[in-house]
């Protein structure tokens, strides 16, 4: 899953924990790199009982890693309530997304 801001791609990890930063944005879950940690406006949902962006989304629910306060997510734009995709084909750029990764694991240009 790549940055929700800049669209840099998380690389393999080295021993240790990631410096990449987990959050909740549109009631779904993206990942943020440390390059756009360090900016003030990240537009990440907050929970309404403290406040904090310390967010997770699983399952269904959002937990504010802050407080515990846990909710039921509401089912974003073309996705039902299985939270399975509902549009015509696949979600938008999966297929784009799919086809650079084959490239990259099969050596192609």
């Amino acid at each position: 899953m790549p940055c929700y801001r800049c669209g840099a791609r998380q690389t393999d990890p080295v021993r240790g924990a990631s410096p990449w930063q987990r959050g909740v944005r549109n009631e779904s879950q993206v990942l943020i790199c440390p390059d756009c940690q360090r900016l003030h406006d990240l537009d990440l949902d907050s929970c309404a009982t403290c406040g904090s962006t310390a967010l997770i989304c699983r399952l269904g629910e959002i937990e504010c890693r802050a407080c515990g306060a846990v909710r039921m997510a509401r089912t974003p734009e073309g996705f039902g309530e299985s939270g399975a995709y509902v549009g015509s084909g696949a979600p938008p750029g999966l297929s784009a997304e799919v086809e650079a990764a084959l490239n990259r694991v099969l050596g192609r240009a």
